[in-house]
């Protein structure tokens, strides 16, 4: 494994300057998610919960846009090692036509139906009156995330992740600072409550897409080029269709499972318990998933430029595995720092502040306990999938991986252990982690396999 570690001058230097802005992203946008629930956690367990089930056709919404993204970024990251700068703008414009009339659809299916869209989630009917508003609202800022998400997107592709460090973090402070203001009624505002809290996202996320806009039109490293971004051209819309297609599909069948997994939460018998020790270990999870997520990110741009410049298949081959084993090794870093902090800060500070019921903070320590335990596992799956397959255009290969073992194995596992057997909250929560007991094996001999291995920008 040493071996494999050793790479040429400069090799980390470069992995980290691009990692380390995704890194911050991620921290910065999970952490929005974390005050958010912070702050309606204030109101109640019943608002918490409330919100965790109105945020499940959110994630989707967002969970699709990142696949956009993601498969916008296996053709932009190779065509950008060539230099072709046209057929980047032209992909831009197929990412911003789907994106906006996916995030328009379903922001007009909750605004309009929003009672039906949540008693899918849950039959609770407190959580759904309380929910009913919040997701009306915050709907629409997915169309304006959209947008802003898919150029940052291209930025990071083209090696230069700063600019979406920079994006959300002032969308970031925008939130947290109207979520003060809206849901508590500070400096004269009425107080909104978990009402406020979609408001406030709204908001942000309008801010957020005007900074991308202007920014898009100044932009002397990559001009828009109206032309190609309107009318991208058949063969663009076909590339992209053939390789970015399968990401996507992989995204929103694993955006619809994970939310499965909450839907099972809603109607297990302590539903209320479940849906608030989720709330906050999962944002609790997503943070400690960014560093994962960032070399992620670092290594679908490696990657795809390293076969866009025409290396050998045993160059990007050997790059690949490096990338893996440092995921893994920082997947086991995260792992310690999990186990640690539980005792010692998770469950004396963290949940009491949040104020979660005895079965609540039950549930959420069973629930960090087997996050950490299949963190490094999950770590080489995140940057296996959607860093290297992908970048190598092995999208097909990567979705059915990434979405087999979660549909044939934690969502009917969970489903009888907390529905059927009404199993102990322990062993629902490893039923949930299921799907990284056949991700990993099966991931890595497709990766030793090296068909995974594309030129996507030929023919």
């Amino acid at each position: 494994m040493l071996r494999a570690l050793r790479r040429e001058s400069g090799f980390y230097r470069r992995l980290w300057t691009l990692a380390a802005p995704m890194i911050l992203q991620n921290i910065i946008t999970t952490s929005l998610g974390f005050a958010d629930i912070f702050m309606v956690g204030l109101l109640g367990n019943a608002e918490m919960a409330a919100a965790t089930a109105a945020n499940v056709p959110v994630f989707i919404i967002q969970v699709v846009i990142f696949g956009f993204q993601s498969g916008m970024a296996v053709l932009v990251s190779q065509y950008w090692g060539r230099g072709d700068t046209d057929s980047i703008n032209r992909c831009l414009g197929v990412a911003l036509y789907a994106v906006t009339g996916f995030s328009t659809l379903l922001a007009l299916i909750t605004f309009l139906f929003p009672a039906q869209v949540l008693r899918l989630i849950t039959p609770n009917e407190e959580l759904v009156e309380l929910a009913v508003r919040y997701i009306q609202i915050v709907g629409f800022s997915y169309i304006f995330n959209g947008i802003s998400s898919i150029y940052a997107g291209i930025q990071r592709s083209t090696e230069y992740p700063a600019f979406g460090m920079l994006l959300f973090g002032v969308s970031m402070c925008v939130n947290t600072f109207l979520n003060f203001v809206l849901i508590f009624g500070h400096f004269g505002a009425p107080a909104m409550g978990i009402t406020g809290a979609a408001a406030a996202t709204l908001i942000s996320r309008v801010v957020e897409f005007a900074i991308a806009a202007v920014f898009a039109l100044r932009s002397r490293r990559l001009p828009l080029r109206w032309s190609c971004i309107l009318r991208p051209g058949r063969a663009i819309v076909r590339s992209f269709l053939i390789y970015s297609t399968p990401v996507v599909c992989n995204e929103a069948m694993w955006s619809v499972g994970t939310s499965m997994l909450t839907v099972i939460m809603g109607h297990m018998a302590n539903s209320q318990d479940m849906l608030a020790a989720y709330a906050l270990v999962g944002n609790i999870d997503k943070l400690s998933t960014v560093v994962c997520f960032g070399l992620a990110g670092s290594a679908a741009v490696i990657v795809g430029k390293e076969i866009g410049q025409g290396h050998s298949r045993e160059r990007v081959y050997e790059v690949s595995w490096t990338l893996l084993l440092v995921s893994m090794l920082v997947g086991g870093a995260v792992m310690a720092l999990l186990l640690v902090l539980l005792p010692v800060f998770f469950r004396p500070v963290l949940f009491p502040l949040f104020q979660l019921a005895p079965g609540a903070a039950e549930a959420a320590t069973y629930l960090a306990v087997v996050y950490a335990v299949f963190m490094p596992m999950r770590a080489f799956d995140i940057t296996n999938i959607t860093g290297v397959l992908r970048a190598g255009g092995d999208a097909r290969m990567a979705s059915l991986i990434d979405i087999g073992p979660l549909w044939l194995a934690a969502i009917p596992l969970m489903a009888l252990a907390g529905l059927v057997f009404q199993a102990p909250t322990w062993v629902v929560c490893i039923a949930m982690q299921a799907e990284n007991l056949l991700k990993c094996p099966i991931g890595l001999i497709r990766f030793h396999g090296r068909k995974w291995i594309n030129d996507v920008t030929q023919g």
